[in-house]
């Protein structure tokens, strides 16, 4: 196996390959099942997860068996497949290998395959104890490096969107976008009355309004029926109906995902909102029971990191406390750790059952490569 393959940058994939197996060994020393995972994933259970996004961060194949395939672009999914499908509780599982994924904008600086190693905890009893166990296993196992840990919760921010007075259909846009941080204030502005419609829609919405048929003579195509297009039409005359959200609470919301602070102040500030926004408070009474988790294991959460926004961009499918370890001064590296969790995930892939879940992984060739490793 070549080096880019051990461990996604070159020359340092023995070095890689060593530490992958250091972080490994000690997952399994916790108590941690070692799981494997195919290369080749069906694509049709990630699309149908993430949406046709991924084909622009996956690399994407068709089997004449299997039909459409990608090469495998995380572990958590194949894990959180495999405990549904018949795991015990509580669990621990841990696994090591290549993923592959697309590094656009990275001007080839940055490896398509590299080693995760990963620790994933599926366990009902006490979310915030397992939150705090993940986390804290990992600064252990990663103490010593220059190393700047960060934590955030997407459950604070999912909740400010749900407790919104608007309409399903809009909470649900600003869900579904929540991921995408530019998009995301796009549409508050907009749903608040701040900032105009776009033109296409402004028009299409104009003629609706005025009573025209909206059609076209060109024949039909694509993958929508015409019952399709038309229930698509009348939401959209609905939501035009739909009164703005108060100018004030989108402040508060806006200003919400701003915070960043110790994790102490950040909660205290985030309090303070929770005045014009009281069904975030179920949220936060969640971090402060992580946060004196995390204090009974020995983190020092008075100089720990909280930003409300963390993982907003890259760790899509978490859905309450996130995490990182990211290296001080150097912004073109991803993070060298990161994990979360991931309720809403087994769910999603449980086929009627759900159990509270949350991990992380590590890249240990950015380990190697921080240290000056060959």
């Amino acid at each position: 196996m070549s080096a880019q393959n051990n461990g996604g940058q070159p020359g340092n994939g023995q070095a890689a390959r060593a530490e992958a197996q250091r972080l490994f060994g000690a997952f399994q020393n916790w108590g941690a099942v070692p799981i494997e995972a195919a290369i080749l994933q069906p694509a049709g259970t990630l699309l149908d997860l993430y949406g046709e996004d991924i084909r622009a961060r996956a690399y994407v194949t068709h089997d004449p068996v299997q039909g459409e395939m990608m090469l495998r672009p995380d572990f958590t999914v194949p894990v959180v497949q495999t405990h549904m499908a018949g795991g015990a509780e509580p669990a621990r599982y841990c696994y090591m290998g290549e993923v592959f994924r697309k590094q656009e904008g990275a001007g080839g600086a940055r490896a398509s395959e590299y080693l995760q190693v990963g620790y994933e905890v599926f366990d009902r009893a006490n979310p915030q104890r397992a939150d705090a166990e993940v986390f804290a296993l990992f600064a252990r196992l990663l103490s010593g490096r220059a190393l700047r840990p960060s934590i955030g919760d997407i459950g604070i921010l999912r909740a400010a969107v749900n407790g919104l007075p608007t309409s399903d259909l809009r909470r649900a846009a600003l869900m579904r976008h929540l991921w995408r941080p530019q998009r995301f204030r796009a549409l508050l502005e907009r749903f608040a009355g701040r900032a105009p419609l776009p033109e296409a829609r402004a028009a299409l919405l104009a003629r609706l309004q005025a009573g025209e048929r909206v059609e076209s003579a060109a024949p039909q195509i694509g993958l929508r029926s015409g019952a399709e297009v038309e229930a698509r039409l009348t939401k959209l005359l609905s939501d035009a109906q739909t009164p703005h959200i108060p100018g004030a609470l989108v402040d508060r919301v806006e200003a919400l995902l701003n915070v960043a602070d110790k994790a102490p102040k950040a909660l205290a500030q985030m309090r303070a909102h929770a005045g014009d926004m009281p069904w975030i408070a179920p949220s936060l009474d969640l971090l402060e029971q992580r946060l004196a988790a995390l204090a009974a294991l020995g983190i020092d959460v008075d100089a720990l990191d909280f930003e409300a926004s963390y993982g907003r961009t890259t760790l899509e499918y978490y859905d309450g406390f996130v995490f990182g370890f990211s290296a001080d001064g150097r912004e073109d590296l991803p993070p060298v750790a990161s994990g979360g969790r991931f309720d809403a995930l087994t769910t999603v892939l449980g086929q009627g059952s759900s159990i509270p879940a949350v991990g992380g992984v590590v890249r240990p060739a950015l380990l190697v490569e921080l240290e000056g490793g060959a």
